[in-house]
């Protein structure tokens, strides 16, 4: 059975940095594009950052980038995001999703995770 469960999501004040890590059971990560995804009270759940199963290349949304990184260890079989500088409006639900055959991220990833609770107050 997969299983992806997202940890370290917490309550930081703006400027604060956090590590999201996804751990996967089931699969092996590193066959897998990983994506992480957000979801903010009352919006859409929105592409964060993702890694590709080809090449590692990764990918970043604009409202992140140069803050978030994306990277796996494929020995411990688990996905983080690195968050850094962060601001009110990243505060939502980050949840981690594996693919096995797309090649970059997409709303309809094949796993997924229950999520992990961001908050930063303004």
């Amino acid at each position: 059975q997969v299983q992806l469960v997202e940890s370290g999501g917490a309550l930081v004040q703006p400027g604060g940095s956090l590590r999201l890590s996804c751990a996967a059971s089931g699969l092996a990560l590193d066959y897998y594009t990983i994506g992480w995804f957000r979801q903010a009270p009352g919006k859409e759940r929105e592409e964060v950052s993702c890694i590709s199963n080809t090449d590692g290349s990764t990918y970043h949304a604009d409202s992140v980038k140069g803050r978030f990184a994306i990277s796996r260890d494929n020995a411990k079989n688990t996905v983080y995001l690195q968050m850094n500088s962060l601001k009110p409006e990243d505060t939502a639900v980050y949840y981690c999703a594996a693919d096995g055959i797309a090649t970059m991220c997409m709303l309809n990833m094949d796993y997924w995770g229950k999520g992990t609770l961001v908050t930063v107050p303004s």
